[in-house]
Protein backbone atom coordinates (compact mmCIF):
# COMPACT_ATOMS: atom_id res chain seq x y z
CA UNK A 1 0.00 0.00 0.00
CA UNK A 2 1.24 3.02 -1.05
CA UNK A 3 2.31 6.33 1.79
CA UNK A 4 -0.14 8.54 -0.09
CA UNK A 5 -3.81 6.58 0.96
CA UNK A 6 -5.13 10.40 0.08
CA UNK A 7 -4.15 11.21 -3.49
CA UNK A 8 -6.25 14.59 -3.26
CA UNK A 9 -7.76 13.88 -6.77
CA UNK A 10 -11.11 13.38 -5.60
CA UNK A 11 -11.93 10.75 -7.35
CA UNK A 12 -13.18 8.04 -5.05
CA UNK A 13 -11.07 5.38 -4.05
CA UNK A 14 -10.87 1.70 -2.79
CA UNK A 15 -12.76 0.97 0.52
CA UNK A 16 -9.53 -0.73 1.39
CA UNK A 17 -7.50 2.12 1.07
CA UNK A 18 -8.79 3.35 4.81
CA UNK A 19 -8.58 -0.17 6.21
CA UNK A 20 -4.68 -0.74 5.09
CA UNK A 21 -3.15 1.72 7.43
CA UNK A 22 -1.19 0.83 9.67
CA UNK A 23 -1.81 1.04 13.57
CA UNK A 24 -2.10 3.95 15.42
CA UNK A 25 0.95 5.39 17.07
CA UNK A 26 2.00 2.99 20.62
CA UNK A 27 2.18 6.80 22.60
CA UNK A 28 -1.52 7.41 21.60
CA UNK A 29 -2.95 4.14 24.04
CA UNK A 30 -2.02 5.15 27.57
CA UNK A 31 -1.42 1.53 28.96
CA UNK A 32 1.43 1.40 26.07
CA UNK A 33 2.40 5.54 26.70
CA UNK A 34 2.83 4.14 30.82
CA UNK A 35 5.16 0.97 30.18
CA UNK A 36 7.34 2.87 27.63
CA UNK A 37 7.37 5.85 29.93
CA UNK A 38 11.56 6.79 30.25
CA UNK A 39 11.48 7.65 33.92
CA UNK A 40 15.04 9.91 35.20
CA UNK A 41 16.21 8.85 38.57
CA UNK A 42 15.70 12.87 39.20
CA UNK A 43 12.46 12.43 38.30
CA UNK A 44 12.05 9.57 40.19
CA UNK A 45 13.15 10.91 43.80
CA UNK A 46 10.52 14.19 42.87
CA UNK A 47 7.55 11.80 43.00
CA UNK A 48 9.09 10.06 46.28
CA UNK A 49 9.39 13.12 48.12
CA UNK A 50 6.16 13.82 46.96
CA UNK A 51 4.52 10.96 48.15
CA UNK A 52 6.43 10.85 51.71
CA UNK A 53 5.45 14.46 52.30
CA UNK A 54 2.09 14.20 50.92
CA UNK A 55 2.44 17.24 49.21
CA UNK A 56 1.55 17.89 45.70
CA UNK A 57 3.97 17.54 42.98
CA UNK A 58 4.28 20.49 40.62
CA UNK A 59 6.32 19.88 37.14
CA UNK A 60 7.19 22.47 34.61
CA UNK A 61 8.44 22.00 31.51
CA UNK A 62 7.52 22.00 27.91
CA UNK A 63 4.59 21.20 25.91
CA UNK A 64 4.88 16.92 25.26
CA UNK A 65 7.85 16.57 28.05
CA UNK A 66 5.79 13.74 29.62
CA UNK A 67 4.52 16.01 32.64
CA UNK A 68 0.80 14.59 32.26
CA UNK A 69 1.73 11.09 31.36
CA UNK A 70 3.55 10.48 34.67
CA UNK A 71 0.15 10.82 36.78
CA UNK A 72 -1.07 7.72 34.74
CA UNK A 73 2.72 5.77 35.29
CA UNK A 74 2.28 6.66 39.48
CA UNK A 75 -1.33 5.17 39.15
CA UNK A 76 -1.06 2.01 37.84
CA UNK A 77 2.42 1.63 39.75
CA UNK A 78 0.40 2.26 43.03
CA UNK A 79 -2.71 0.75 41.96
CA UNK A 80 -4.70 3.84 42.61
CA UNK A 81 -7.52 3.49 40.33
CA UNK A 82 -8.21 5.67 37.01
CA UNK A 83 -6.61 9.18 37.86
CA UNK A 84 -9.16 11.70 37.77
CA UNK A 85 -8.19 14.59 35.72
CA UNK A 86 -9.05 18.39 35.70
CA UNK A 87 -7.89 20.47 32.64
CA UNK A 88 -7.26 24.20 33.62
CA UNK A 89 -8.34 27.10 31.60
CA UNK A 90 -8.90 30.78 32.72
CA UNK A 91 -12.25 30.33 33.66
CA UNK A 92 -11.99 27.36 35.74
CA UNK A 93 -13.02 27.92 39.70
CA UNK A 94 -12.38 26.15 42.57
CA UNK A 95 -15.73 25.08 42.92
CA UNK A 96 -15.22 23.34 39.25
CA UNK A 97 -12.48 21.15 40.79
CA UNK A 98 -15.00 19.94 44.06
CA UNK A 99 -18.27 19.50 42.92
CA UNK A 100 -20.89 21.29 40.71
CA UNK A 101 -24.65 21.97 41.82
CA UNK A 102 -27.27 22.10 38.90
CA UNK A 103 -29.69 24.78 40.48
CA UNK A 104 -31.32 25.58 37.42
CA UNK A 105 -31.83 21.52 36.91
CA UNK A 106 -33.21 21.19 39.81
CA UNK A 107 -35.63 24.00 39.61
CA UNK A 108 -37.22 22.79 36.85
CA UNK A 109 -37.65 19.09 37.64
CA UNK A 110 -39.55 20.53 41.18
CA UNK A 111 -41.78 21.73 39.12
CA UNK A 112 -43.04 19.54 37.06
CA UNK A 113 -46.13 17.98 37.69
CA UNK A 114 -44.67 14.20 38.45
CA UNK A 115 -42.68 16.61 41.07
CA UNK A 116 -40.22 13.71 40.29
CA UNK A 117 -37.63 15.69 42.71
CA UNK A 118 -38.85 16.70 46.10
CA UNK A 119 -36.83 19.40 48.73
CA UNK A 120 -35.13 16.18 50.45
CA UNK A 121 -33.01 15.02 47.71
CA UNK A 122 -30.98 17.64 46.21
CA UNK A 123 -28.22 14.76 46.47
CA UNK A 124 -29.24 14.34 42.46
CA UNK A 125 -28.11 17.55 41.03
CA UNK A 126 -24.72 17.57 43.02
CA UNK A 127 -22.08 15.96 41.35
CA UNK A 128 -18.14 16.11 42.74
CA UNK A 129 -15.85 17.26 40.91
CA UNK A 130 -11.62 15.41 40.39
CA UNK A 131 -10.31 16.83 43.59
CA UNK A 132 -13.06 16.58 45.24
CA UNK A 133 -13.98 12.74 44.86
CA UNK A 134 -10.23 11.98 45.58
CA UNK A 135 -11.01 13.10 48.87
CA UNK A 136 -14.10 11.65 49.15
CA UNK A 137 -13.01 8.07 48.54
CA UNK A 138 -12.93 6.29 51.25
CA UNK A 139 -11.43 3.49 49.84
CA UNK A 140 -7.79 4.20 48.76
CA UNK A 141 -5.49 7.30 47.75
CA UNK A 142 -6.87 8.59 44.24
CA UNK A 143 -3.94 10.14 41.44
CA UNK A 144 -5.14 13.81 40.57
CA UNK A 145 -4.08 15.65 37.38
CA UNK A 146 -4.66 19.38 37.68
CA UNK A 147 -3.33 19.99 34.20
CA UNK A 148 -1.70 23.61 32.84
CA UNK A 149 -2.67 25.19 36.34
CA UNK A 150 -0.68 28.28 35.01
CA UNK A 151 -3.63 29.10 32.56
CA UNK A 152 -5.56 29.76 35.59
CA UNK A 153 -6.57 33.15 37.34
CA UNK A 154 -4.31 34.07 40.26
CA UNK A 155 -5.78 32.76 43.12
CA UNK A 156 -6.50 29.61 42.14
CA UNK A 157 -3.93 27.80 42.75
CA UNK A 158 -3.53 29.15 46.64
CA UNK A 159 -7.22 28.31 47.05
CA UNK A 160 -6.70 24.98 46.08
CA UNK A 161 -4.08 24.43 48.41
CA UNK A 162 -5.68 25.68 51.25
CA UNK A 163 -8.32 22.74 50.79
CA UNK A 164 -5.77 19.69 50.47
CA UNK A 165 -3.97 21.31 53.98
CA UNK A 166 -7.89 21.31 55.79
CA UNK A 167 -8.51 18.10 53.64
CA UNK A 168 -11.96 18.84 53.61
CA UNK A 169 -15.14 21.34 51.97
CA UNK A 170 -18.31 22.67 52.33
CA UNK A 171 -21.17 21.54 50.05
CA UNK A 172 -23.49 24.50 49.90
CA UNK A 173 -26.35 23.03 48.90
CA UNK A 174 -26.71 20.26 51.11
CA UNK A 175 -25.67 21.92 53.93
CA UNK A 176 -28.95 23.67 53.49
CA UNK A 177 -31.04 20.82 53.18
CA UNK A 178 -29.72 19.23 56.26
CA UNK A 179 -29.82 15.80 56.86
CA UNK A 180 -26.62 13.40 58.13
CA UNK A 181 -25.82 11.40 55.16
CA UNK A 182 -26.32 11.93 51.57
CA UNK A 183 -24.47 9.75 48.13
CA UNK A 184 -23.50 11.66 45.42
CA UNK A 185 -22.13 11.24 42.04
CA UNK A 186 -18.01 11.62 41.98
CA UNK A 187 -16.42 12.73 38.42
CA UNK A 188 -15.64 8.99 38.16
CA UNK A 189 -19.70 7.97 38.08
CA UNK A 190 -19.32 6.44 41.07
CA UNK A 191 -21.09 7.07 44.67
CA UNK A 192 -19.95 8.93 47.47
CA UNK A 193 -21.16 8.83 50.74
CA UNK A 194 -21.32 12.88 52.13
CA UNK A 195 -21.87 13.61 55.77
CA UNK A 196 -23.63 16.75 56.97
CA UNK A 197 -22.78 18.56 53.72
CA UNK A 198 -19.00 18.11 54.58
CA UNK A 199 -16.73 16.42 52.33
CA UNK A 200 -13.84 15.16 54.79
CA UNK A 201 -10.31 13.74 53.49
CA UNK A 202 -10.35 9.91 53.91
CA UNK A 203 -6.42 9.67 52.55
CA UNK A 204 -4.66 12.01 51.07
CA UNK A 205 -4.48 12.31 47.59
CA UNK A 206 -1.59 11.93 44.90
CA UNK A 207 -1.68 15.17 42.99
CA UNK A 208 0.00 16.12 39.85
CA UNK A 209 0.07 19.58 39.00
CA UNK A 210 1.79 20.82 35.44
CA UNK A 211 2.72 23.89 34.19
CA UNK A 212 4.26 24.98 30.92
CA UNK A 213 6.15 27.99 32.31
CA UNK A 214 3.95 30.42 31.20
CA UNK A 215 3.41 32.49 34.32
CA UNK A 216 5.15 32.61 38.08
CA UNK A 217 3.23 31.57 41.14
CA UNK A 218 4.07 33.16 44.88
CA UNK A 219 5.75 31.83 47.21
CA UNK A 220 3.08 30.59 49.57
CA UNK A 221 2.18 28.15 46.36
CA UNK A 222 5.61 27.11 45.19
CA UNK A 223 6.75 26.12 49.06
CA UNK A 224 3.31 24.12 49.63
CA UNK A 225 4.75 21.68 46.65
CA UNK A 226 7.03 19.64 45.41
CA UNK A 227 8.94 21.45 42.29
CA UNK A 228 10.17 19.89 39.39
CA UNK A 229 11.40 21.46 36.55
CA UNK A 230 11.44 19.13 33.20
CA UNK A 231 14.85 18.85 32.03
CA UNK A 232 15.80 19.83 28.09
CA UNK A 233 16.18 16.32 27.02
CA UNK A 234 19.66 15.09 26.31
CA UNK A 235 20.26 13.13 22.50
CA UNK A 236 20.63 10.26 24.62
CA UNK A 237 17.45 10.42 26.31
CA UNK A 238 15.78 11.23 23.23
CA UNK A 239 17.35 7.90 21.55
CA UNK A 240 15.65 6.52 24.86
CA UNK A 241 12.34 7.51 24.31
CA UNK A 242 12.26 6.89 20.31
CA UNK A 243 13.18 3.29 21.16
CA UNK A 244 11.12 2.90 23.85
CA UNK A 245 7.91 3.57 21.54
CA UNK A 246 9.63 2.18 17.99
CA UNK A 247 12.18 -0.27 18.83
CA UNK A 248 16.21 0.55 18.63
CA UNK A 249 16.67 0.00 14.86
CA UNK A 250 14.33 2.92 14.26
CA UNK A 251 16.44 5.05 17.04
CA UNK A 252 19.91 3.42 14.96
CA UNK A 253 18.30 4.37 11.65
CA UNK A 254 17.48 8.22 12.64
CA UNK A 255 20.55 8.69 14.49
CA UNK A 256 21.54 11.64 12.56
CA UNK A 257 17.83 13.50 12.53
CA UNK A 258 17.77 12.48 16.62
CA UNK A 259 21.20 14.36 17.05
CA UNK A 260 19.94 17.58 14.93
CA UNK A 261 16.35 17.58 17.30
CA UNK A 262 18.46 18.06 20.26
CA UNK A 263 20.71 20.56 19.27
CA UNK A 264 17.46 22.55 18.55
CA UNK A 265 16.28 21.83 21.81
CA UNK A 266 19.04 23.14 23.15
CA UNK A 267 19.53 26.05 21.44
CA UNK A 268 16.29 26.86 22.75
CA UNK A 269 13.66 26.49 20.22
CA UNK A 270 10.18 25.67 21.27
CA UNK A 271 9.68 21.78 20.55
CA UNK A 272 7.54 18.60 22.27
CA UNK A 273 9.34 15.20 22.13
CA UNK A 274 6.11 13.87 20.58
CA UNK A 275 7.12 16.12 17.25
CA UNK A 276 10.62 13.79 17.34
CA UNK A 277 8.08 10.92 17.87
CA UNK A 278 5.62 12.17 15.17
CA UNK A 279 8.39 12.15 12.63
CA UNK A 280 9.97 8.77 13.17
CA UNK A 281 7.19 6.83 13.70
CA UNK A 282 6.16 8.42 10.12
CA UNK A 283 9.91 7.87 8.32
CA UNK A 284 10.49 4.11 9.81
CA UNK A 285 6.93 2.72 9.02
CA UNK A 286 6.41 -0.19 6.27
CA UNK A 287 4.27 2.70 4.16
CA UNK A 288 7.16 5.03 4.57
CA UNK A 289 7.03 8.24 2.34
CA UNK A 290 9.69 8.58 -0.87
CA UNK A 291 12.34 11.51 -0.68
CA UNK A 292 10.18 14.21 -1.59
CA UNK A 293 7.18 13.21 0.62
CA UNK A 294 10.00 12.69 3.21
CA UNK A 295 11.21 16.21 3.05
CA UNK A 296 7.59 17.51 3.00
CA UNK A 297 7.06 15.36 6.54
CA UNK A 298 9.91 16.71 8.20
CA UNK A 299 9.26 20.30 7.55
CA UNK A 300 5.58 19.80 8.77
CA UNK A 301 5.74 17.79 11.97
CA UNK A 302 9.82 19.04 13.06
CA UNK A 303 8.44 22.84 13.06
CA UNK A 304 9.12 25.16 16.43
CA UNK A 305 5.49 25.73 18.21
CA UNK A 306 6.64 29.27 18.35
CA UNK A 307 5.77 29.53 14.59
CA UNK A 308 1.89 30.40 13.60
Amino acid sequence: MSWRIFTGTGAPGAAEAWRALPEPPPWRDRSTAVSSFVMTDELRDAVNAALHLRRPLLLTGAPGSGKSTLVNVIADELDLGAPLAWHVTSRSTREEALYQYDALGRLHATQMPSRSARADDVERFVTLGPLGTALADPDRPRAVLIDEIDKSDLDLPGDLLNVLDQGEFDIPPLVRAGAALRRVRGADRGEYAVADGVVRRRHWPVIVLTSNGERTFPAAFLRRCIRFQMPPPSEQHLRDVVSAYLAQAAADAEGDKIAEFARRVVAGESLALDQLLNFVYLVSGEQRPDAAARSHVERIVLEGLTGP
